[in-house]
């Protein structure tokens, strides 16, 4: 547990390390690291020289209110099994964060099952995370068939990569995937594609894998379901429905399934199965620049004192939201807060956690007004709060 503890971006020979302390800490190869070697920001600490510690960064856009927001998105942290507990990790993170945000990030997120210890250092869950089984059989009972007008394509164009980043916009956390993306996940996952147009534009894309079902056959397990409307959506659980003389079942991966209800009032038996994961956490890293950044709606003014706790936990920042015309700002003030806020708290409402008031409430934020309270929640509620992508 002694020596002196530096960090530094992994060149070659330390990303070689990280990757093989990362496959001995996991107990398995992490795929990632080799596949994002040219696109991710990759930190280590070292102890006399040698890597104990280390992690990946993606530095890309998550979308907000309708806008992009640069968000540090952390994955593949690890530390090495004999340097546990010494609060190594605590720092790794802090300085992949530093890096991160020194090239313009203003946000954090990061899939964790550690939650209590992502929590401590100003993560806070936004919103609930489920995948979800449904038999093939059962979607093409309730799904009978595609609409006439919608044609089905295999494979991936620049117009379904546009298509899903405009649908991506209408979400808040979703990833403002970079041209490589796509690409990067087939690679991994040995993904298949296929594409939903209408009037020759697309307003689907639907990505899967097949894979193995225990003692035999095969089950779906979706990555991507994207759908322009309810229209397109029945239309591409009808064609995941007709796979069902080759799978017994359809998997939408953790989060792959967006939050509306389309299942639930379209299956005729609701034999519908969901296993929850953890979920993914938000941090900010600059209220000032985040408020600005992101998008709001465009018929709210406000000016409200609010205050948000600081990152020691035992003092607070009074601020004063200023909205109008769709743009914020988050200035300064010494006027008494009408509603406080941890930092936690603070993140999970600006990705629009809080579908009201009454939750906020519950969630522990403090308010001294009803009504500014409210108003406050429904700054953020127009969009709600979805991240398909793993990192």
């Amino acid at each position: 547990m002694g020596g002196s503890l530096t960090f530094a971006e992994a060149d070659d020979r330390l990303w070689q390390e990280y990757e093989q302390l990362a496959a001995r800490s996991y107990g398995h190869r992490i795929e990632d690291l080799t596949l994002l070697r040219e696109r991710a920001d990759f930190r280590v600490g070292l102890k006399d020289g040698k890597v104990v510690a280390g992690g990946m960064g993606l530095l890309v856009p998550q979308y907000f209110g309708g806008s992009a927001v640069l968000s540090a998105c952390l994955g593949a942290g690890c530390v090495a099994p004999e340097e546990r507990g010494g609060r190594l990790a605590y720092h790794m993170v802090n300085e992949r964060v530093r890096a991160l945000q020194e090239q313009g990030a203003v946000l954090s997120t990061v899939w964790t099952s550690s939650n209590g210890y992502a929590r401590h250092m100003g993560w806070e869950a936004v919103t609930r995370v489920f995948a979800w089984s449904v038999a093939t059989d059962d979607l093409k009972n309730s799904f009978p068939s595609e609409s006439a007008e919608i044609d089905i394509a295999h494979g991936l164009c620049d117009e379904a990569r546009d298509m899903q980043r405009a649908l991506a916009g209408q979400w808040n956390g979703a990833v403002q995937r970079p041209h490589w993306w796509s690409e990067w996940k087939t690679q991994k996952s040995n993904l298949t594609w296929y594409r939903f147009s209408r009037a020759k534009q697309t307003v689907g894309l639907l990505s899967f894998a097949m894979a193995k079902r225990h003692p035999r056959g095969t089950n779906i397990v979706v990555y991507d379901f994207w759908a322009a409307d309810q229209d397109v959506a029945t239309s591409m659980l009808a064609f995941l429905g007709r796979n069902n003389s080759r799978a017994e079942s359809v998997q939408f991966r953790r989060a792959a399934l967006p939050p509306y209800p389309t299942l639930l009032h379209h299956l005729h038996r609701h034999r519908l199965t969901a296993d929850a994961w953890h979920p993914w956490m938000l941090r900010i890293l600059d209220a000032r620049q985040a408020i600005r950044l992101r998008g709001w709606p465009k018929d709210l003014e406000m000016e409200l004192p609010i205050e948000i706790e600081l990152p020691d936990r035992h003092s607070a920042s009074r601020r004063v939201l200023k909205m109008s015309g769709g743009a914020a700002e988050l200035e300064p003030s010494q006027r008494e807060a009408t509603v406080s806020l941890t930092r936690g708290q603070f993140a999970v409402w600006y990705a629009g956690g809080y579908r009201s008031a009454s939750s906020a409430r519950m969630s522990g934020v403090r308010s001294t007004c009803d009504k500014a309270l409210a108003s406050l929640i429904r700054a953020t509620t127009d969009h709600e709060p979805w991240l398909a992508d793993h990192f």
